[in-house]
């Protein structure tokens, strides 16, 4: 592995065209990374040095005449992680029955083993599924329950798992309670105390957030899946906006159940994910789809979809590379320190609220932010139309505003004219 020094020198070029050049150049990620790995500074220094993020931006093949904020419905992945997919696929389809079946299936294992390495957990007890829902589906609906049996969760919840609680409850009876937390949520012993207000002597199962789609909110996992233990009552971890986004590990959350999307914060091909299972809870966990008995305590059980592509999960081996390159402390930052740029901007109006705490302990890259007296959808429609910038709409009984999530791709221009974009809609309003 070459050092920062070593590797410019030896090429003569800037940094940030090696890069470009090796993230079309599977043969040249290790030299390419290594000028990103190796580059000296904690990681408030590196958040704002702009020599350090430039030759990330030039990994991505984004179309910079938009400006993409909203990085977490999908993000898009380096070229060197979607050059692997490519590769993988042509070699998939030269004779699919042995390549694909044969070779590429067994390869599967090396990314289970480094996203286990990752995420700070036995290799047997990660799964590789296509996204954070199709994981926590398969644990809400793989939980044996009764007709009267409630399940608990907050108001702010992902609505394709209340959706899912809630067939469960048409078709079987369950009974779903939810409850309203304070946005933003600054107290974590009063988010634990709302849920423990909240079990009765039928709550069998807690679903919670990691990160709350809806305002990046971080909540208290360790502390609730604790004091749920003490009761006897699983908690699923809905951890689609946190694997890769900010620094952690399982042992952080002590949970057993633990669901993501890879192609948001890690930026791996789109639809993957994984599924964390404790080994002891493995084999009491029903499959979504049939697996023979032989597998019934095999983390493996819950990959029998039938066929499907290798291609995205052998590339997500790239993405997790580029991730450690870059280091995950340097990204947290980062990201926190682009978020601050544009809320600290706007706050700076009246008429806006942010909806997200810019404490570090409870957000990271995701926010929330409303212009007073403004449609969200009117303002996301404006942003798009008049100056090709996405944003994602939200709206909640209790809150509303538009979604913010640059990534390490963003440049601060693409910020700033964000903030200047949103100028016109607070002062003077829409135009008509």
């Amino acid at each position: 592995m070459y050092n920062r020094r070593q590797f410019l020198g030896a090429i003569g070029r800037p940094a940030a065209a090696v890069l470009a050049t090796a993230a079309l150049n599977l043969n040249g990620i290790e030299r390419a990374l290594a000028a990103i790995a190796d580059y000296p500074g904690e990681p408030e220094q590196v958040a704002a040095d702009e020599s350090f993020w430039f030759e990330v931006q030039q990994a991505f093949t984004v179309d910079r005449s938009l400006i993409n904020l909203n990085n977490g419905g999908v993000s898009p992945a380096p070229a060197i992680v979607q050059q692997a997919m490519k590769n993988h696929w042509d070699f998939a389809n030269k004779a699919p029955t042995y390549t694909m079946w044969g070779i590429q299936e067994p390869q599967r294992e090396t990314v289970r083993q480094r996203l286990a390495r990752v995420f700070g957990c036995d290799v047997e007890e990660i799964a590789l599924t296509r996204n954070t829902s199709e994981a926590l589906q398969i644990c809400q609906f793989g939980i044996d329950l009764k007709s009267g049996d409630e399940l608990l969760t907050t108001n702010q919840d992902y609505p394709r798992m209340i959706h899912t609680w809630k067939q469960r409850e048409r078709r079987e009876g369950l009974v779903l309670r939810q409850f309203s937390i304070p946005v933003p949520a600054e107290e974590p012993e009063q988010i634990v105390d709302l849920f423990k207000q909240n079990i009765t002597p039928k709550t069998k199962i807690i679903l919670i957030c990691h990160v709350i789609n809806l305002t990046g909110q971080i909540l208290p996992v360790r502390k609730i899946v604790q004091m749920a233990r003490q009761k006897g009552i699983p908690v699923l971890v809905d951890g689609a906006h946190s694997f890769a986004h900010f620094d952690f590990s399982r042992q952080d959350l002590d949970c057993d159940y633990f669901a993501t999307s890879l192609h948001k914060w890690l930026c791996a091909p789109h639809g993957t994910g994984f599924l964390y299972v404790r080994r002891d809870k493995i084999k009491q966990l029903w499959p979504m789809m049939a697996a023979p008995e032989n597998m019934d305590d095999n983390i493996r059980k819950f990959e029998e979809i039938g066929t499907h592509p290798a291609a995205p999960y052998l590339a997500i081996a790239e993405a997790l590379t580029f991730h450690q390159g870059i280091g995950a402390r340097r990204k947290q930052t980062r990201l926190r320190f682009l978020r601050d740029r544009w809320a600290k901007a706007l706050l700076q109006f009246d008429r806006v609220r942010l909806h997200t705490s810019l404490k570090p302990e409870f957000s990271c890259g995701l926010g929330t932010v409303q212009i007073e007296g403004i449609d969200p959808s009117k303002l996301a429609d404006y942003l798009w139309k008049q100056h090709r910038i996405i944003v994602t709409p939200i709206k909640h009984p209790e809150f509303e505003g538009i979604r913010v999530t640059p990534n390490v791709y963003t440049t601060l221009d693409e910020i700033d004219r964000f903030c200047e974009a949103m100028e016109t809609p607070i002062i003077k309003g829409i135009p008509g």
